[in-house]
């Protein structure tokens, strides 16, 4: 089982990607390697424990990433400074996880491409028709899946 995710991965199978993080394999199969993403960018983070962009950067933090909450109304989230869009992110971003509604899922679409992020999770609520369309025409890998879960983590823990 390889357990990398890549723009053919798919749920529609039953199957749930999973990610290997830096402290290690997701399951027992898993091999981490260095190419594997380090720097996550939660779009969507809230301070606010009870939402999902919160618990998400909780989770990858557990796992060992590097976390970079993104969301133009907060200045800090879980002890991070926050960023209003991935653009004013200083250096590389490895992974993307989007926590917004459609309607603000273009323009981060946008702002991800031109930042250059090799790889995008749309979760559940932000994977809106036009959102994924717009993805496909900027050539972006994303992956359309609860991206705590593909952590090997629940989102309700």
């Amino acid at each position: 089982m390889n357990c990398t995710t890549d723009s053919t991965t798919s749920c529609r199978a039953g199957l749930q990607p999973r990610l290997a993080g830096p402290k290690g394999p997701a399951h027992k199969y898993c091999r981490y390697n260095s190419s594997m993403p380090k720097v996550v960018a939660v779009i969507g983070a809230s301070r606010h424990r009870h939402k999902f962009g919160n618990r998400a950067l909780r989770a990858f933090e557990r796992q060992g990433f590097t976390v970079i909450p993104i969301n133009p109304h907060e200045t800090e989230v879980e002890g991070h400074k926050t960023y209003a869009s991935v653009l004013d992110v200083p250096g590389p971003i490895d992974m993307a996880t989007v926590y917004v509604p459609p309607r603000q899922g273009v323009r981060v679409i946008e702002q991800l491409a031109e930042k250059g992020v090799p790889e995008v999770w749309l979760n559940p609520g932000a994977d809106g028709p036009e959102v994924v369309a717009r993805a496909r025409e900027l050539g972006l890998n994303t992956i359309q899946a609860c991206s705590i879960l593909g952590i090997g983590e629940s989102p309700y823990a």
